[in-house]
């Protein structure tokens, strides 16, 4: 009998993306999917390591499933947690048969095997052979922790490199596609290149192709995303703007092609001209903050009347586009002035979606030295006041949609989205359940309940 598996994600979209990833290698080698966690032989857990809460979150659901897998299955925890503390968690979560950081398989004995000692878990996995994907090199440090005893993976082993490997198909209308792993920016808040590395692109074939499998499976939307998306192909002397010419390609493959996290300063107008030209007008934008002096301690562009202009520009160009961003509060230094600009900033936007997270001190990065902490409960104070008002600004928005006709997607039965919405992040437009999943159709917005529509075909 093969053995049964489940993958646990936490985390962001690119997570996701290597979820898939790893469920296209465990099936490669023979394994099937299990109908939960507690009926599998293999539960993987793929973490997320971006702030305190984000770890918190990783290191709870690995204990609970730890306490409910079933006697004799394998637990092993991989992503940004693992890659980012390898050692110290395997010394910290005893329950997990196995820590181990990307592009390592993941399967006990394989990452036993990988790393060259004998294994304290029987298993019939083996390693699998990279195939098709790319090998990238373990740099000294990068650590596979098994149960007690975590060793280090000797800098000559070829690892897995993740963008290229097979990938299950889709199991909805729509699919994430990584097109870039790393970052080379030096956000002072942020961890993620101290473990996700340097940008690597890739190439705009390997890209095009997953895509098409995709869209030969049923995908009518894709979503490309990148710790640095604009940045695509810079990595590789393709030129500044290589998403461009992707972007294009995409469209023309699938009915829509949506992107996120875009960095301001990179919005030119021949990206935004390519996103409106695939009809999807959605921007996701990266801002982080309002007030100049604060971006500059955050090691970032912008200020609020630069991204004020681009949006207005966008809106003229393309009166129904949609926006989102994210905003950090209580960075290091955060004033009442820079609390005050960015609530007029968010009050002129008018963004569609916006999330407002408390800063977090990450280890190692350049936020993590700087004086004036701001108190938590004054951060939460300021969470709440902004909080009220995107959610003003949201139903708002939405109430003005009642009466109109959008085309829509639907997602699942009684679930779709129209360009304004992105999977698993945005509201919905609720639909009746007998509209074919994966179908596009005309829908009347008939009513609003927050972040959610209602439609009725037409």
């Amino acid at each position: 009998m093969s053995r049964r598996f489940w993958v646990e994600t936490l985390g962001c979209p690119k997570n996701q993306v290597d979820s898939d990833k790893l469920t296209g290698t465990l099936l490669r080698d023979g394994l099937v999917p299990a109908p939960g966690p507690d009926d599998a032989d293999l539960v993987v857990v793929n973490t997320c390591a971006f702030i305190e809460d984000a770890r918190q979150e990783s290191i709870d659901v690995v204990l609970d499933l730890a306490d409910r897998k079933r006697a004799g299955a394998e637990l092993v925890v991989t992503g940004c947690l693992a890659e980012r503390y390898g050692d110290e968690l395997a010394e910290a979560l005893p329950e997990a048969d196995a820590v181990v950081g990307f592009g390592v398989p993941v399967t006990s004995a394989a990452a036993v095997a990988l790393a060259g000692v004998s294994s304290p878990v029987a298993s019939s996995a083996v390693p699998s052979s990279p195939g098709t994907s790319s090998p990238v090199t373990a740099s000294p440090g990068v650590a596979v922790s098994i149960g007690r005893k975590p060793v280090a993976v000797p800098p000559a082993v070829p690892l897995l490199d993740l963008l290229e490997l097979p990938r299950p198909p889709a199991t909805a209308p729509w699919a994430y596609v990584k097109v870039a792993e790393g970052c080379d920016r030096a956000c002072g808040f942020c961890a993620i290149p101290s473990f996700r590395g340097k940008q690597r692109s890739r190439t705009p074939d390997s890209v095009l192709a997953e895509v098409d499998t995709l869209a030969a499976g049923g995908v009518r939307e894709v979503v490309l995303v990148a710790q640095d998306l604009a940045a695509y192909g810079r990595d590789q002397g393709n030129g500044e703007r290589s998403i461009v010419p992707l972007v294009a390609e995409v469209s023309r493959r699938v009915p829509r092609a949506r992107l996120l996290y875009l960095y301001p300063s990179d919005l030119t107008d021949g990206l935004i001209d390519a996103i409106c030209a695939t009809g999807l007008p959605y921007f996701d934008l990266s801002l982080q903050h309002a007030s100049g002096p604060l971006l500059r301690k955050m090691r970032r562009w912008g200020d609020g009347e630069r991204f004020l202009r681009r949006i207005d520009a966008i809106r003229a160009r393309e009166p129904d586009a949609a926006f989102r961003s994210s905003f950090i509060v209580g960075y290091p230094g955060e004033t009442e002035e820079d609390h005050d600009t960015l609530l007029a900033f968010v009050e002129q936007a008018q963004l569609d979606w916006a999330g407002f997270f408390a800063y977090s001190r990450e280890a190692g990065t350049y936020a993590a030295d700087l004086p004036d902490p701001v108190d938590d409960g004054l951060v939460a104070d300021r969470l709440a006041e902004l909080r009220e008002l995107q959610d003003e600004i949201t139903a708002v928005a939405r109430d003005r949609l009642i009466g109109q006709v959008v085309e829509v997607l639907v997602d699942a039965p009684g679930v779709a989205r129209s360009h304004r919405e992105a999977p698993e992040i945005d509201g919905i437009v609720a639909i009746p359940e007998d509209v074919p999943v994966g179908a596009l159709v005309k829908v009347q917005v008939t009513g609003a309940a927050g972040p959610d529509l209602d439609g009725t075909p037409v």
